[in-house]
């Protein structure tokens, strides 16, 4: 089978650059991956898609319409759920059956599965895919591929073959065990006597056995015989048990003739394996749970739409009504919350913003869902938002505040300064930057001389940026900035809100509002004058 991907087009490489930790943990990218499934296993298949950023507009626009497909027909996510299961298994009857150490029977028995469950998988894919109308071009090649196997006549025989070769073996239904016991009637040997083509049962000469042992003046006084006690075998036999080694090795002996008869006819199969399909479980898995979880974000009455991806270059971006998708998976889990969408958008007018605005008054939680909103688009996935068309981001490098243990050796501006250094070394004008409170951490003076010289790189390396601060100063020199160093991207200023003495979390390009951050905080802990004065009076 040849190679085949839902994540790629068919001979074109990937070309993705992987997140920081620091990006990881500032997206909440670990957090989100918990909501969409339960089992570490498919966390870390869908972290890992997800950190490594295409930045190819081609490979992007492949994965957005594998996702579209996906989304609109619950019915295909649900038929492709069933047939991850026979996957997940074929991808361990495959490690079986490459084993060197199991019996030839067992090697025969769990090929014999593989080649079972590889037909039925591309029956099942074929049937799926053919009762949809889908559309993408990843989905749709997907349907000629698994089709044109269906044209092969070795494919047909193979069926056939599997079929008689199920008969065959399956005509073994029983053995029959001798087993010498020593003067303490301790088994010391055990062998075959026989192997039946029918199942033990009550009558016949072990019925009788039993009733004789049961009674009074018998061997064994215990319960009466109901039936067989069932054994749990998983894949093969193991070695390391020597009964289960020596029964294996008896039934290969006495199963000679039919051994090697089902072994020639399995030999002309020896190029068909069900590797391919396997491979397609982590990206089946990426698409299934993104897709239902967007869809429960949904019948939330939350907005969701399918992005328009531009070419690279065009360092643009322009949404409305985005949010926090932090925010839908809180209304996902029964939260009551009020979601504030926002127009926002990256030009060469506006490419770099300096956010100010009052205590909580939403300039993380917008800083965050715009880096959500490129994370999420460019795996393919419809984003949070009503509308939005971006171009790709090379990569998103983010600096947050810095973790209390991390700051020990170099102190908080140290160790915030060496971080800046260290995305300025990596971003490029393609670059997404999202800074969140960058600098706060020292002295007011110190924090806006370094702010200022990073600003007036932001605007020469021209890379889109929203650098979020308390520093209304570093706002006010937008223009200064814009004037004194050359660039094709501009700092804005851009305010979140206060509408009529209420926070609205509505965001604005508008100069900052000076001093009404302190203001807000003033009142928040009752340091006003007027606050003050009815203090001192009680």
């Amino acid at each position: 089978m040849k190679e085949f991907s839902l994540l790629y087009p068919r001979n074109v490489k990937p070309d993705t650059k992987t997140l920081s930790d620091d990006a990881v943990n500032d997206l909440s990218v670990e957090f989100i991956c918990e909501k969409l499934s339960g089992e570490l296993f498919e966390q870390n298949i869908i972290k890992n898609i997800m950190i490594n950023m295409e930045r190819n507009p081609e490979v992007i626009r492949y994965r957005r319409d594998v996702f579209d497909d996906i989304y609109h027909f619950p019915s295909l996510r649900e038929q492709i759920k069933d047939l991850l299961e026979q996957l997940a298994y074929l991808r361990e009857l495959e490690k079986s059956t490459k084993d060197p150490t199991a019996s030839p029977v067992w090697q025969l028995i769990n090929r014999l599965q593989e080649l079972d469950i590889y037909v039925n998988c591309i029956s099942g894919i074929y049937k799926t895919l053919s009762e949809n109308d889908i559309r993408s071009e990843g989905l749709l090649q997907m349907k000629e591929f698994v089709g044109s196997i269906f044209l092969e006549s070795g494919f047909e025989y193979l069926q056939e073959d599997i079929k008689s070769m199920v008969s065959e073996i399956s005509q073994v239904r029983s053995l029959s065990i001798g087993v010498n016991l020593d003067s303490k009637l301790m088994p010391v040997e055990v062998g075959i006597v026989s192997i039946n083509d029918t199942k033990f049962t009550k009558p016949g000469l072990l019925g009788k056995f039993m009733e004789y042992s049961n009674k009074k003046n018998g061997i064994h006084s215990g319960n009466s015989f109901e039936g067989m006690t069932k054994i749990h075998t998983v894949g093969k036999v193991s070695g390391d048990d020597p009964l289960m080694s020596n029964l294996s090795r008896i039934i290969t002996e006495m199963l000679g003739a039919t051994v090697k008869q089902l072994k020639n006819k399995l030999a002309k199969y020896t190029n068909v394996s069900g590797y391919s399909l396997t491979k397609m479980i982590p990206e089946f898995i990426f698409y299934i749970r993104w897709a239902d979880y967007l869809a429960q974000v949904s019948e939330k009455g939350l907005p969701l739409c399918k992005p328009e991806i531009l070419d690279n270059g065009l360092r643009e971006m322009h949404t409305e009504g985005i949010y926090n998708f932090k925010l839908a998976i809180q209304a996902v889990s029964g939260k009551q919350i009020d979601i504030v969408g926002n127009e926002f958008e990256f030009t060469k007018e506006h490419g770099i913003y300096i956010m100010t605005g009052p205590n909580r008054g939403g300039k993380t939680t917008l800083t965050q869902a715009v880096g959500l909103v490129f994370l999420m688009a460019q795996c393919g996935l419809y984003v949070p938002a009503d509308s939005c068309s971006l171009s790709p981001a090379d990569c998103i490098y983010t600096h947050f505040p810095a973790d209390e243990n991390k700051t020990v050796d170099l102190g908080r501006l140290g160790e915030e300064s060496r971080r800046l250094s260290e995305i300025f070394a990596k971003a490029s004008d393609e670059s997404l930057l999202l800074f969140n409170e960058s600098l706060a951490t020292t002295s007011f003076a110190e924090g806006l001389y370094i702010a200022k010289d990073v600003t007036k790189a932001l605007r020469y390396l021209g890379a889109r940026t929203i650098f979020n601060t308390h520093m209304h100063e570093l706002a006010m020199s937008a223009k200064e900035v814009n004037e004194q160093i050359e660039g094709d991207m501009k700092v804005a200023s851009l305010i979140t809100g206060i509408h009529e003495g209420k926070r609205s979390f509505k965001i604005f390009i508008a100069p900052p509002e000076g001093v009404s951050y302190a203001q807000d905080i003033a009142k928040k802990y009752g340091v006003t004058i007027d606050q003050l004065m009815k203090t001192i009076k009680r």
